[in-house]
């Protein structure tokens, strides 16, 4: 039998936009981005996550995702189902920081999707995952470990789905 954990409620409930602890993440809160909060929002605190959360700058260049015009009236909706799902294939259920991955060696782990991805480090300690170069590494919160990418950790079907520019909207 499989027990799942119970769903706290009031400053701790799950949902769209579950109340986060003041002081978490503190100065990095900027390099998270607000996308990336939201990623990391939707995964339980007490659980381990690695989280290979892209750039704000790769949600506008890689999704058309744009923090000021994404997240309001009909968009909202579409949007917190495109980060769910770029969620998916970007956390992996262990903590995974930059000093566990051997420099020349190739690691594969599974994504809460299933999906594999393909993590070694470069010389000056960066990450790759599935070609996508690393900003930055080993940003923490409680649990879940994040990792910035200057791209997005997708498959080719759901990157198949992304309009190729702004015009196509």
């Amino acid at each position: 039998m499989i027990r799942l954990p119970e769903v706290p409620v009031g400053s701790r409930a799950v949902g769209l936009h579950r109340t986060m602890k003041k002081g978490t993440f503190s100065e990095n809160e900027k390099l998270i981005g607000g996308f990336g909060e939201m990623m990391v929002d939707m995964l339980l605190e007490d659980l381990t996550f690695s989280l290979f959360d892209p750039s704000q700058k790769a949600f506008e260049r890689d999704l058309r995702l744009r923090l000021n015009d994404s997240l309001v009236g009909e968009k909202l909706d579409d949007s917190y189902a495109v980060v769910s799902r770029i969620l998916g294939f970007s956390a992996v259920p262990r903590t995974l920081s930059s000093v566990a991955v051997p420099y020349g060696r190739q690691l594969a782990y599974d994504s809460i999707s299933g999906f594999t991805l393909y993590i070694s480090m470069d010389r000056d300690g960066m990450l790759f995952v599935d070609r996508i170069r690393s900003e930055r590494v080993d940003l923490k919160k409680g649990e879940i470990v994040v990792h910035i990418m200057d791209g997005v950790i997708m498959d080719a079907e759901f990157e198949q789905s992304i309009p190729a520019d702004d015009s196509e909207e």
